[in-house]
């Protein structure tokens, strides 16, 4: 698990590292110019770790089913070969949907004012500055995100459903509630991030505005980021025990 959590550290690390530092300079200095090649590498940087933030979420549930319904077998099921093997297929996944959006912007053209209505280089905002036909180049990122969130989604859905399943056998109420704590961290997690990269990538583009998409954007480029580790951070009970006594001495 802690593999795991490192490397889902990394990569909100680079995700929000795409985003933050340039939008933090375009509050600072009005019109600030990003080059297409820039803008390109800045989407395929969002992408490629928004994509392996996808499985690295799915591999935590797989891993969290096994620790709870085959907690004998774990050390077998869950090698650290095993847990690598994940670990790179969920880079691996994430490079491979950025290409798919990366190479979809390739083939596009551009003119006129290229003045973008975002505070990233996303992939909706760039198509409509595009003097091309976007018609089908519109949907082919969003069928490969969707088939990545409907995969993910699915993987995690099952492994919670036997989790749900074995927990509700268990005769001991302290040992329903300790399997549950272990699972509400990664839940909330999960819950944040697919609701908004689903509202954006997947959800037709005509039933929320150009406010709504940069709204939810930040929320998932900068704001989950940072709340991940605060959320994995309170199921330790020296965190809990600090925050605590920090309370305390605030409203004291």
């Amino acid at each position: 698990m802690y593999l795991f959590l490192s490397h889902l550290a990394f990569v909100d690390i680079g995700y929000s590292t795409s985003v933050t530092p340039i939008m933090l300079i375009g509050f600072i200095v009005h019109g600030t110019a990003l080059p297409v090649h820039g803008c390109e590498a800045q989407l395929c940087s969002v992408v490629t770790f928004g994509t392996a933030e996808c499985f690295l979420l799915a591999a935590m549930a797989y891993d969290r089913y096994v620790a709870i319904c085959s907690p004998l077998l774990y050390s077998t099921q869950m090698s650290p070969q095993i847990c690598f093997l994940l670990v790179g297929t969920s880079y691996v996944g994430g490079c491979v949907n950025a290409w798919t959006f990366t190479g979809c912007l390739l083939s596009i053209s551009f003119c006129g004012a290229n003045q973008i209505d975002h505070f990233f280089c996303d992939f909706s905002p760039l198509l409509k500055l595009s003097c091309s036909d976007v018609s089908i180049i519109g949907i082919i990122p969003s069928i490969s995100a969707g088939s990545i969130i409907v995969v993910t989604v699915f993987v995690i859905a099952v492994s919670y459903i036997y989790i749900l399943i074995t927990i509700l056998k268990m005769r001991s109420t302290e040992g329903r509630h300790k399997a549950f704590s272990t699972c509400t961290s990664h839940l909330t997690a999960v819950t944040l991030y697919y609701g908004t990269i689903t509202f954006i990538y997947v959800m037709p583009k005509s039933i929320y505005s150009t406010k709504q998409n940069r709204v939810v954007s930040l929320f998932y480029t900068v704001v989950i980021p940072m709340l991940n580790p605060l959320i994995y951070s309170l199921r330790n009970r020296d965190v809990k025990e600090a925050l605590k006594k920090a309370t305390v001495r605030i409203f004291s």
